[in-house]
């Protein structure tokens, strides 16, 4: 699976100019989203310290000591903050039947928990989102700010990639540890985020920019310079807006350090770091998630690590009889349990000035004897697949993620599986993609997408004619391993579902209907069950607050070939998708007749 997120994470504590600083933890845990307790003895975290993806709280003294773990669960745990008088934290997590981000309330003497925004009351009707985020105490401790997309639609992006990212309404609201008492301080349209209280409990500041710009910060690796955020805060009672910033930089994250002195991060731009509406310095560089302390001496912040993490490293399992292991992207197997994956060298967000570095690469199944077969500067090489006979990879080569027409059409290509040689497989007349081998070797369906036609084809190598089997919006097909039916993506009623058909392009028929994207879908190698990534319990956190994951919010699921008993096999913060079943090894010839 591929696993789109940060390889490394840790929280360092400096002054607030920054001098001083110190790491929390002598050797990282995979640790980030931290707060100070409101007597500033105690920093709340999130920590993935007990396997990549499972994430749950702890909390440690300012000094690095004492660390104990507060919630254990198998569902996503995070953003937590302490109440003022530390008897309770406040907290998001996916737990329960509906599988969406929440607001929790845990009990620091029972240790129970409950579910605060889940309830009838405040759930979105369907077709509507309901994440909740960001918990934030009021001063007081009788109310709790926070933000949320709840009723608002899971709206795509429209360019480049015909709605599937997606951008995030957000607005802010209060309601009572009780579950009462419910408003909403922010007005609809626009992306309102992180709130914090005032030090009298009057006002939350937050940040505020364009719902549009929120694909664009996590689609640049450097936070969208061109985006512009301003700091924001709103009077409680009488709903007073003011503005505390002004001018281009992408601002986040505010917290009152006083009446008149707020703090923030500046995620982009020639002066990334703390910054303050007071005008002094703080601490520079690249950062996420700043808290300060209730004096508002110190600041915590994590410093993170985007490079690609080791090929097979192990990460966390919700299932005690699966293994699960990352890998590059579109990992696919042929019979004897090689290993082809597109690998990203260079990021895909570098724009159209210059194509992404994307290569295909085979090995062994546990990551071993890696070798890049194919590499073009021209282009990118995507989503490999084997011949039946393990001799040939056919993929997709060209610049894709663009509007049609702004760059050469793609092409299908092949190559030994040594990297020995490399043919054309179509023309480049059209822009073919995403292929996949038949299990007989005679033909390859593959993606077609252009000004006049779109849809999926089916390529035969023998005579070299082309059949036409969908004129949808069709994508990334794969065919069963029987060869009895093909799985595919579509375009179907404002979202992406995964559908099936026979390999003539009949009995076509649609297997989800959930809310949100489904993609990515392949058989397992017994042809059972079919894995896909799907967005269908939507975002676990405000999307601006991350770069470099287009789609923060995808699970991996499985379900019985007819579409039945859909289930989630992975709970994790990040973008998890592209998943593919390790064939067993093959037993030799002597073992078999024994």
């Amino acid at each position: 699976m591929n696993r789109i997120g940060p390889s490394h994470s840790e929280l360092y504590v400096a002054n607030a100019d920054g001098s001083g600083e110190r790491k929390l933890f002598p050797v990282s845990g995979f640790d980030y989203h931290a707060s100070f307790s409101a007597d500033g003895k105690w920093i709340v975290f999130t920590s993935e310290r007990t396997g990549f993806g499972q994430a749950d709280i702890y909390r440690v003294r300012v000094d690095g000591s004492g660390l104990e773990r507060l919630t254990d669960d198998p569902a996503v745990d995070d953003q937590g903050v302490l109440s003022p008088d530390g008897s309770r934290l406040a907290f998001v997590s996916t737990r329960g039947a509906g599988g969406t981000a929440n607001i929790w309330i845990l009990d620091m003497k029972t240790r129970k928990a409950r579910n605060l925004t889940g309830v009838p009351d405040l759930q979105a009707p369907a077709g509507k989102w309901d994440g909740f985020f960001r918990p934030a105490w009021s001063p007081d401790g009788k109310w709790i700010a926070f933000s949320s997309d709840r009723n608002t639609d899971f709206k795509s992006h429209s360019f480049p990639h015909d709605g599937w990212e997606h951008v995030q309404e957000l607005s802010i609201y209060v309601i009572r540890p009780n579950g009462e008492g419910l408003h909403r301080l922010t007005p609809p349209g626009v992306a309102a985020g992180s709130p914090k209280w005032s030090p009298d409990g009057k006002r939350v500041v937050f940040y505020e920019l364009p719902t549009a710009q929120t694909y664009a910060v996590r689609m640049n690796g450097d936070g969208a310079p061109s985006t512009v955020s301003q700091i924001v805060s709103v009077d409680v009672e009488t709903g007073a807006r003011t503005e505390h910033t002004s001018g281009p930089g992408l601002k986040v994250e505010p917290q009152f350090l006083s009446a008149d002195r707020i703090a923030y991060l500046i995620k982009a731009g020639p002066h990334t770091g703390l910054a303050f509406t007071t005008g002094e310095a703080g601490a520079p560089g690249a950062m996420r998630d700043p808290a300060w302390s209730p004096d508002g001496r110190e600041a915590i912040y994590e410093k993170f690590d985007t490079r690609t993490r080791p090929q097979n490293q192990l990460l966390y399992s919700w299932n005690p009889d699966i293994e699960f292991r990352y890998t590059d992207a579109f990992p696919t197997f042929s019979k004897d349990r090689k290993l082809a994956v597109t690998e990203v060298v260079q990021s895909l967000t570098v724009g159209l000035t210059a194509p992404p570095v994307v290569r295909i690469s085979v090995m062994d199944a546990d990551g071993s004897n890696r070798k890049t077969i194919f590499s073009d500067p021209s282009g990118g090489a995507f989503r490999p697949s084997w011949s039946p006979d393990g001799q040939w990879i056919a993929f997709g080569f060209g610049i894709f993620f663009v509007a049609p027409g702004t760059v050469p059409p793609a092409k299908i290509m092949m190559v030994r599986a040594d990297g020995s040689e490399s043919k054309n497989v179509t023309d480049g007349t059209s822009d073919a993609a995403f292929p996949s081998w038949s299990p007989d070797g005679k033909r390859i369906v593959y993606r077609t997408k252009s000004s006049k036609e779109r849809g999926l084809r089916m390529l035969n190598l023998q005579d070299h004619s082309v059949a036409i089997l969908t004129d949808g919006y069709d994508n990334f097909p794969a065919w069963s391993p029987k060869g009895d039916h093909i799985t595919f993506t579509r375009l179907h009623e404002g979202d992406f579902d995964i559908f099936t058909m026979r390999p003539d392009g009949t009995d076509v028929r649609q297997l989800t209907h959930s809310p949100g994207n489904d993609g990515h879908s392949t058989y397992t190698p017994d042809g059972k069950s079919i894995l896909w990534a799907g967005s269908r319990y939507g975002f676990k956190d405000e999307a601006s607050l991350y770069e470099n994951s287009p789609q923060p919010y995808a699970r991996i699921f499985i379900m019985n070939a007819d579409g039945s008993n859909q289930r989630a096999l992975t709970d994790s913060r990040w973008e998890d998708s592209m998943p593919a079943v390790v064939p067993a090894a093959q037993k030799s010839s002597v073992a078999q007749a024994k």
